[in-house]
């Protein structure tokens, strides 16, 4: 279908949507808020409560619309007025979760939206029996076979209607979902394109064709309808693909267009930092979301990660509490407090929470995550696993379950595995220096040590946030006898983590140090040598050394050995090493072409 086109062609009646278009334009921002109200309205009629609730709160971050404006109820069509008995009582039992019931007395009728409300209810009922069935019967860590019964029986009825283009885009909507559920990808995509293109404004469909994309090349391949709402979209889709730059842009465009006071745009600008480990950021926005909307629960679960990761043990028990004073029976709520046991160390609590999250809702993807991590605290490496695969089932681009697949493995010490999980991490994250580092670990391990040296370099150039990769590819030339680039890595090293300023691990410093001191007694660079053994008399595990490599030199010098002069440049040490002060600014990157993939 062509982009721009009316709302509803054929699922709603026209008359209640005549005229309204959805192009990617902002400039009218009361009409795209008419809209909002619209289909806010209309999904809410078919029980899709988390599409009714997300253009609610996206409609109330506009400007409010005078009496004039306000748009009166759709017009009732001859078929609705039939089934409106019937649509009315099975409704309320629909509302009440009573979803055969519902289905019972919607059998036989007509209407597009009683159709779409009995077809749906069918397929809620056999999602109910199938967790209730995993849960009670399985348990939450089980793999078992439990399927939607009902899912076959849906396919057939909605394809034959499908083919004969009597699916309005609900009904495309729901459709591309009982495909999806059957594993049928490439057909459900399809069909979820094709909802967009019906049905622009229902918020559902973009959200499940967003959770089937795996990457920007498919994503480009996709003919999706030049509408507003495929700005939302993108926004969206970018942060899941951990496209962040390109997600916080589309955002940062949204807000300036009109939607700043929304907090749904807020949280995922906060999500997206969370992504790129931009912690300080991440929890300032979290902060001031909590200040705007103290009730909310949704993405609380990230703000929890945040604090964990912090060890903010007071801001995340408060969080605990205040959440369970809310909704103590909310996923969200649950994996909150699992963070905050396993942040005290009681990992059989933080455990159980994260079963119970699991019981409320199977397919939570942060708790299979976080589930597979406390297995992992406990040492219990075949639930870790299993948690960890089940994560993956529920969204194939985690990169957490794919790297914990990964260190689950090498604890189990099985190379190859772990090899492939991280890889697979590694593809979803190409940017962060933790996955290089495991690769090359990994490679190293499988003594591929081209591969290896290739991962180390990559983590450095990306950023390297635990400062390890420059280390262990010193290690590693090292070990192949390779001194000169080993000491390249290992000054580079030592440039490095003076001028951020951070605290490091003494271990690694005194490693550097006494490699370049052992290196320049060597080369005969008397002075250099005498300043790095003075600064490894500074930790203990190589005082000993230190001092009688300071011994050696004062004998050596007093016998009337003379430093060497061949020694290329870029080996010294910065002169400001050589007194007790240490770098203030960051150097340029030494020569290390030999090993750059």
């Amino acid at each position: 279908m062509a982009a721009g086109t009316s709302v509803v062609p054929v699922a709603v009646p026209t008359a209640a949507v005549s005229g309204v278009s959805t192009k990617a334009d902002f400039s009218d921002l009361r009409e795209i808020k008419k809209q909002l109200l619209l289909i806010a309205g209309l999904t809410r009629e078919r029980g899709l409560l988390h599409s009714s609730k997300w253009s609610a709160e996206l409609a109330f971050s506009l400007p409010a619309l005078p009496l004039a404006e306000l748009q009166p109820p759709p017009p009732i069509t001859e078929e609705d007025a039939q089934d409106m008995d019937a649509y009315t009582l099975a409704k309320a039992y629909f509302d009440v979760k009573e979803y055969d019931r519902a289905a019972h007395f919607l059998h036989g009728c007509n209407s597009k939206k009683a159709y779409f409300l009995y077809m749906y209810s069918r397929y809620l009922s056999g999602e109910k029996k199938k967790d209730d069935e995993t849960v009670d019967s399985l348990g939450p860590l089980e793999k078992g076979q439990v399927k939607n019964e009902a899912l076959r029986e849906l396919r057939v009825e909605l394809s034959k209607k499908h083919q004969a283009r009597e699916l309005d885009g609900f009904g495309l909507y729901l459709y591309g979902v009982v495909l999806r559920k059957l594993d049928l990808v490439k057909e459900a995509i399809d069909v979820f394109v094709e909802a967009a293109h019906v049905l622009p404004l229902h918020w559902g469909a973009w959200l499940e064709l967003c959770n089937l994309i795996t990457d920007k090349e498919m994503l480009k391949f996709l003919s999706l309808p030049d509408t507003w709402m495929k700005e939302f979209f993108l926004a969206h889709i970018y942060t899941e693909l951990q496209l962040i730059e390109e997600a916080l842009q589309k955002y940062q465009n949204l807000i300036d267009v009109g939607f700043s006071k929304s907090s749904y745009i807020v949280s995922q600008i906060a999500v997206a930092y969370h992504n790129i480990r931009d912690i300080d950021k991440a929890l300032s926005i979290f902060n001031e979301l909590r200040k705007q909307d103290p009730y909310r629960i949704e993405n609380m679960d990230t703000f929890s990660n945040l604090l964990y990761v912090r060890s903010m043990k007071s801001e995340l028990s408060y969080l605990a509490h205040n959440l369970c004073e809310i909704d103590k029976y909310r996923v969200e709520t649950c994996c909150v407090i699992g963070n905050y046991y396993s942040l005290r160390s009681q990992h059989e609590k933080a455990a159980l929470y994260f079963q119970r999250a699991l019981k409320l809702n199977p397919r939570y993807l942060g708790a299979w995550t976080l589930m597979g991590h406390e297995y992992m605290e406990m040492k219990n490496t075949s639930a870790a696993i299993q948690a960890y695969r089940h994560a993956i089932e529920v969204n194939k681009r985690d990169y957490r379950a794919w790297y914990g697949l990964g260190q689950t493995y090498e604890i189990l010490k099985m190379p190859f595995y772990c090899l492939y999980y991280y890889r697979r991490a590694h593809q979803l994250r190409p940017n962060d220096s933790r996955m290089l580092v495991a690769l090359g670990e990994c490679y190293e391990k499988l003594n591929q040590l081209v591969e290896a040296k290739k991962c180390y370099w990559r983590a450095y150039a990306v950023g390297d946030v635990e400062k390890m990769a420059l280390v262990k590819l010193a290690k590693l030339h090292e070990q192949l006898t390779e001194s000169e680039q080993a000491a390249q890595c290992y000054i580079k090293y030592i440039q490095d983590i003076y001028s951020c300023g951070e605290i490091v691990e003494h271990l690694e410093e005194s490693t550097a140090f006494r490699y370049l001191a052992q290196y320049y007694f060597k080369c005969k660079l008397w002075d250099e040598a005498s300043t790095c053994a003075q600064k490894c008399c500074a930790f203990n595990d190589t005082r000993e050394e230190g001092k009688a490599l300071l011994r050696q030199i004062l004998q050596l010098r007093n016998q009337g050995e003379t430093p060497t002069t061949e020694m290329p440049a870029p080996f010294f040490l910065p002169t400001s090493l050589s007194a007790n002060n240490t770098p203030t600014r960051r150097v340029s990157p030494l020569n290390l072409s030999s090993v750059t993939p």
